[in-house]
């Protein structure tokens, strides 16, 4: 990790986010104290929308799940 002052990164900022593009993360100080951490995005290409992941199966035991919904169901209206 790079430490630069606030001056110092103002000044050269091009120059910083091509470092930060390559991999460098750039820590940036404003009287000596920490301000800001400048690092690289995440890799997200390939990732995918957590839409598109699989779904949680569910399932009981013995009968459909929908069977089992219907009866639950069933018995909740007669009473």
């Amino acid at each position: 990790m790079k430490t630069v002052t606030l001056t110092e990164f103002r000044g050269h900022a091009s120059g910083m986010l091509t470092e930060v593009e390559h991999g460098e993360t750039i820590l940036v100080l404003r009287h000596g104290r920490p301000i800001a951490e400048v690092s690289p995005v995440k890799d997200t290409t390939n990732s995918q929308p957590s839409w598109k992941n699989p779904a949680l199966r569910l399932s009981s035991k013995g009968a459909e799940l929908s069977c089992s919904i219907l009866e639950e169901r069933q018995r909740e209206s007669v009473s």
